[in-house]
């Protein structure tokens, strides 16, 4: 199951070096990626992406970076020099921006080289919906705005987007099957959906052509977490093998 395994992102969402050292210990060997966000990265810093990575696990540095073109380019250069192998901005940062990060990043690590880390753009984020967005003043739907902003982020030359699996489909239809997608909000069906507004399951988000799914919740909170994960990346498998 090692494939299945690769693609399962891990949320360490905790609040301190040694909760993430925990969870890492628990979890090495049974989830290819851990993702390390604002909150445990604003108290821990690179130190607790180093130790991540030294379980041998893959980094996904989550801190949707929003910036002129120039900071955000500088940030992400600090990302790539942590060997992370993904990070991501918002979309709505928009092409100027996205461009500048690709290029500064294809300087010190190109195309095709070990050491260049996925660059993802966040779409909308998984805890939005129509409402959300008409408060803000985006009067397009969702299932609009997700696709248009994959297709500006691909244009831009980034290498994937985070996307709520509902809208998968619209995302490869717009960007073809070469583009990554990073998918959160799924919950097994022994989960509850907690905060999520547009969630699915492991299976249909492998099979609607997720690449890599975030799961937090469902394991952290489980009676077993390594039990759970193993429950997770078997149903994975499954829909893999079935593809």
């Amino acid at each position: 199951m090692s494939d299945a395994r690769q693609r399962l992102i891990f949320a360490l969402d905790v609040d301190s070096f040694e909760e993430a050292q925990a969870w890492v210990a628990r979890l090495a060997g049974k989830v290819g990626v851990f993702k390390i966000g604002k909150q445990l990265f604003t108290r821990c810093g690179p130190e607790v992406v180093a130790m991540a990575a030294d379980s041998g696990a893959d980094v996904f540095l989550d801190l949707k970076y929003h910036d002129i073109p120039n900071t955000v380019a500088k940030a992400g250069l600090e990302a790539t020099k942590l060997g992370v192998r993904m990070f991501n901005v918002h979309a709505l940062g928009g092409r100027e921006m996205m461009e500048t990060l690709v290029a500064e990043i294809d300087k010190i690590a190109p195309r095709g080289t070990s050491g260049r880390p996925l660059l993802l753009a966040v779409t909308i984020l998984t805890s939005s919906n129509d409402e959300t967005l008409r408060e803000i003043g985006i009067d397009r739907p969702v299932a609009e705005m997700v696709p248009r902003l994959a297709k500006l982020a691909k244009d831009a030359g980034m290498d994937g987007v985070v996307a709520s699996p509902k809208e998968v489909g619209l995302i490869r239809e717009a960007c073809g099957k070469d583009f990554a997608i990073v998918t959160p909000g799924v919950r097994p069906t022994f989960a509850s959906q907690d905060d999520q507004k547009r969630v699915t399951t492991p299976a249909d988000a492998l099979q609607a052509g997720a690449d890599y799914l975030v799961i937090g919740r469902p394991i952290s909170a489980a009676a077993d977490p390594a039990e759970a994960a193993d429950k997770i990346i078997a149903e994975m498998q499954a829909a893999l093998d079935d593809a």
